[in-house]
């Protein structure tokens, strides 16, 4: 319990057994009132054993659904089993959990989601190329959007609350790439309350970067297109309720 909240930390892992078990031990020592929750998304190394021995539950997915498809099996976990907080921390150390009670404070004050920015004042995280334009782009557009000053919205640094948690449980997208902003577009247009605070993003510990040069410029276009989707079809989420 974390100030009278149950709160879950969900760790999408894929082949991080080099550098998980540290993730956890540091998570575990900055938040002890936390329970810590590893997806192994179908990994190849001993992940799932390194996570346990940790002191980690561990979900083991039987093969590679990507981070969308083991954050939506960990938010199930955390609806089926009464959570009131969850929160994705990465299994590569690029996270700083000591900025965990920042986001909370920001979910008690009244936002239902809340996302770690890295390019909001704090830290010397850079993105280049079309990777920084599709992040400049998307920034601008959810912004006016959510009425709000959004500057990171692919962050996997996020936190939100039971309502959330309910929605991402029956839906969040899978795509690879485009769970992070797909699921950041749904919940604006359906009325939630989305808030930044900012964060110094960490060098990867261990592990290697999923982009790719080639996989930058297909991720622009397919911001693209999920823009154009997120303007034209209707929301797949039910809208926020009033007075939560």
């Amino acid at each position: 319990m974390i100030d009278g909240k149950r709160v879950l930390i969900i760790m999408p892992a894929w082949n991080e057994a080099d550098g998980v078990a540290d993730v956890i031990k540091e998570v575990h020592a900055t938040l002890p009132g936390a329970d810590v929750l590893v997806v192994d998304d179908g990994s190849a190394d001993e992940t799932a054993a390194v996570a346990r021995s940790a002191g980690a539950t561990v979900m083991k997915l039987p093969y590679n659904l990507g981070v969308g498809g083991a954050m939506r099996a960990g938010y199930k976990y955390a609806y089926d089993r009464d959570y009131d907080v969850a929160i994705q921390v990465d299994a590569d150390g690029q996270h700083d959990p000591r900025n965990v009670p920042e986001l909370l404070a920001r979910l008690e004050a009244g936002a239902d989601l809340v996302m770690g920015a890295r390019f909001a004042g704090t830290g010397e995280y850079q993105a280049r190329g079309p990777r920084r334009w599709a992040m400049l782009v998307l920034a601008f557009w959810l912004s006016r959007m959510a009425r709000t000053r959004l500057t990171d919205v692919t962050s996997g640094f996020r936190a939100c609350g039971r309502d959330l948690i309910d929605v991402f449980a029956r839906w969040y997208p899978v795509e690879y790439l485009g769970d992070t902003v797909e699921s950041t577009i749904a919940v604006i247009r359906a009325g939630y309350r989305v808030e930044q605070v900012p964060v110094a993003m960490r060098p990867r510990t261990t592990g290697t970067p999923s982009q790719s040069p080639l996989k930058a410029t297909l991720y622009l276009g397919r911001i693209g297109m999920i823009l154009l989707l997120a303007f034209s079809r209707r929301s797949v989420l039910r809208p926020a309720r009033n007075g939560k």
